[in-house]
């Protein structure tokens, strides 16, 4: 069984490569049970929460020739990690032989999370954002900041960024990083302004209480949430969720667990039969994307165990190589 470190992750992905393998991934057929939830208490009146992902290749639909592939990622999200320098999300992916239960790899998942989500959001862009959109902000500086700079950047024109977070200064080192990329990239201190500036708003963030104000929204944008995790959290008000078109990443995922959906479908902002869509629809072209340039688009993603599978698969894969 190989042990696949974050720098190997690295060396094993590109982003635009990986946005085409999650199109295959929703075309296709994987099984993906409803991922396991626990809540683990502890003596000091915390909790951190377990989380399951499993999925597998389906193979009497898929006809692979390889024999498949099992994985399942598990993850531990510890809230006040952030007090002793630690990360709130740890996790593990286990990609398995999908004829014969053989472990074949352990993967970072940290590393494999941050890719894959990133790119899902660079996925759904592709048939939401305007072909044209060159200014993305990307709201919150955390882990997954850099990455979505990136893969937006893959599939879209983009010559501007901005990056905005409540602590200016992460927001300066996540700039610098990008910056030696060789992208455009600076720190902005006023969210609004950047709101209404932005061609493609991307927020990566654990607030309880809305960023992204539909008031401030120009027409043509496309808004990308993918933080926001559970019921009580929320990165966009009712208002820009009735000025746009929404998308999640699976239906099921996004009606239960995504803050922003389940809290506007509370409050009678959205109709979950308004939903125009999810990954599934977009690539299959079972709905259409993005119907005009003057038209809001918002897509809402939770995570989706195939993301891990076919990413992981993919790592496997080139670490063969």
């Amino acid at each position: 069984m190989k042990m696949i470190t974050a720098d190997e992750v690295d060396r094993c992905l590109t982003h635009a490569g990986l946005v085409e393998t999650l199109r295959e991934a929703f075309e296709g057929q994987t099984v993906q049970p409803v991922r396991h939830h626990h809540t683990i208490d502890r003596p000091d009146g915390a909790a951190s929460t377990l989380l399951l992902m499993p999925a597998w290749t389906d193979l009497n639909a898929a006809g692979t020739s390889d024999g498949g592939h099992v994985g399942v990622k598990i993850v531990t999200v510890s809230p006040d990690n952030n007090a002793i320098g630690k990360p709130a999300v740890m996790g593990l992916y286990l990609l398995l032989d999908g004829k014969t239960g053989e472990p074949q790899a352990l993967i970072d998942g940290q590393r494999l999370t941050q890719w894959r989500t990133a790119c899902a959001s660079a996925l759904a862009a592709t048939y939401l954002a305007r072909k044209d959109a060159s200014k993305l902000l990307v709201i919150g500086a955390g882990a997954l900041c850099p990455f979505l700079a990136r893969a937006h950047s893959a599939v879209r024109p983009i010559t501007d960024i901005r990056i905005w977070n409540r602590t200016t200064a992460n927001a300066e080192k996540a700039a610098a990083a990008l910056r030696a990329d060789g992208l455009n990239v600076t720190v902005t201190d006023d969210l609004d302004a950047a709101i209404g500036w932005a061609d493609i708003v991307s927020s990566a963030t654990i607030s309880n209480e809305p960023l992204v104000k539909g008031a401030l929204l120009t027409p043509g944008t496309h808004v990308d949430l993918v933080g926001a995790f559970t019921p009580t959290m929320r990165e966009s008000d009712d208002e820009a969720i009735r000025r746009s078109r929404v998308f999640v990443d699976t239906l099921a995922g996004a009606t239960k667990e995504a803050g922003d959906i389940v809290q506007a479908i509370a409050s009678g902002a959205l109709a979950e039969s308004a939903i125009a869509g999810d990954l599934f629809d977009l690539t299959r072209g079972g709905k259409p994307g993005r119907e005009s340039d003057d038209e809001i688009t918002l897509f809402k993603s939770v995570g989706a165990a195939l993301e891990d599978l076919a990413a992981g698969i993919a790592v496997y894969r080139s670490s063969n190589n």
